[in-house]
């Protein structure tokens, strides 16, 4: 005699077993609409998800070869920069055609043809035709940024960026990842950036260079962007300032400043004479000439949080506490949301790493932490068409 729980489980099993009988030997079309229709969806997500999967595959084939040869867009550009394509088609006035640009350059016609099928290709020229109607190379608003001079030139830059000495330590990366990890830079040279540079006055030229050609872009940016981040100064140190450039675009738009500018002894030794603008030479970690404000650009970003508490209060001491306050621009890493810059912001912190000992990219709340570890009690942040922000920040 069957006992009750038995004879449950016997009915379940028996209308489990019917069940799977009456869906897979039953055609379809006999099936009730509602398991109908949840066959058919299984059938559908199955079906997408393959397709998902193998467009995940495509994909990969083909971006891996950007990792492969990612290499190859600098070395382009760069080769486009030594030879000065940019600046024969801006002398030109007008497109060129290949021969005109090969005579031009003194370059083969068939490599300097591969060379502009590259650069056209990105978009860096474009093509369009002479005024005889013969097929010709003409600049872009990208390409006049590959000129060794002018307003919009970044060509100083990139020619710091792929130098040897700097390439070299993107090879050792995995050396300052690792615990307790060396500086890329030193595995790669021996000693710091800082000291390099200082024992190698062409790279220090470099860098001064490359920093003059970013403040033809940044400062502007700050003038129309957050004018009135200048406004009641008599006076500003530019810690970090170089060669002086970043000032003497600050003084020429602000003529009541007073500028100084501060940097390392042989930094400011070779620094040309600028009206309004006075040299000083000197070490941020021990002390900051006076100034109504102190201003740091693309400074703080070399160093590590120590550091960076360290350079802010001397910066915090140079400046009046009821009026005073320390200007910083730099790059702020978004976290809660991308935008079109946060690509460039990702990978100048990748060149922190490469570059310097314990630089980084900052996110709001990690500039929060330094600028109140420094003792300031408030700041703000300014966004501004650039890569950098500007912070202020108030004793």
């Amino acid at each position: 005699m069957v006992k009750g729980s038995q004879w449950y489980l016997y009915s379940y099993f028996a209308k489990a077993l019917s069940f799977y009988i009456y869906v897979t030997l039953e055609p379809v079309s006999s099936i009730n609409t509602t398991i109908r229709k949840r066959l058919l969806k299984l059938r559908e997500m199955e079906k997408t998800q393959r397709e998902e999967k193998w467009n995940e595959e495509e994909q990969a084939e083909v971006d891996i070869w950007k990792y492969i040869f990612g290499f190859t867009e600098m070395a382009v550009v760069k080769c486009a920069i030594d030879l000065g394509i940019a600046d024969a088609i801006e002398s030109h006035g007008s497109p060129m055609t290949l021969s005109e640009l090969s005579s031009t350059l003194g370059c083969a016609p068939s490599p300097l043809f591969r060379i502009m099928r590259f650069l056209m290709y990105r978009g860096i020229f474009k093509g369009k035709l002479t005024r005889q109607g013969s097929p010709g190379y003409a600049q872009t608003p990208l390409s006049r940024r590959l000129m060794k001079h002018g307003e919009h030139s970044m060509a100083a830059l990139i020619l710091l960026e792929s130098s040897p000495v700097m390439l070299t330590p993107w090879l050792s990366l995995s050396a300052r990842v690792l615990a307790n990890g060396t500086s890329s830079f030193e595995v790669a040279h021996g000693e710091d950036i800082w000291n390099y540079s200082a024992s190698n006055p062409a790279h220090g030229q470099l860098i001064n260079e490359a920093m003059a050609c970013d403040a033809r872009v940044i400062v502007p940016a700050m003038i129309h962007g957050c004018p009135e981040v200048f406004d009641g100064l008599s006076s500003l140190v530019d810690v970090g300032g170089g060669n002086g450039k970043t000032l003497k675009v600050l003084v020429k738009a602000f003529p009541w400043l007073r500028g100084i500018n501060f940097d390392q002894p042989h930094v400011v030794s070779i620094a040309g004479v600028i009206s309004g603008v006075e040299n000083v030479g000197g070490d941020m970690f021990e002390s900051v000439p006076k100034a109504d404000a102190a201003f740091l650009k693309w400074v703080l970003h070399d160093w590590g949080d120590n550091e960076c508490i360290q350079i802010l209060k001397k910066c915090r001491e140079a400046v009046m506490e009821n009026k005073g306050k320390v200007i910083i621009v730099d790059a702020v890493i978004e976290e809660a949301e991308k935008d079109k810059l946060t690509d460039v912001k990702l990978a100048l912190d990748m060149a922190m790493m490469a570059h310097t000992n314990s630089g980084k990219e900052r996110t709001l709340k990690e500039w929060g932490f330094v600028l109140g570890e420094a003792g300031f009690s408030r700041y703000t942040v300014k966004t501004i068409h650039a890569v950098q922000s500007v912070i202020e920040a108030f004793p």
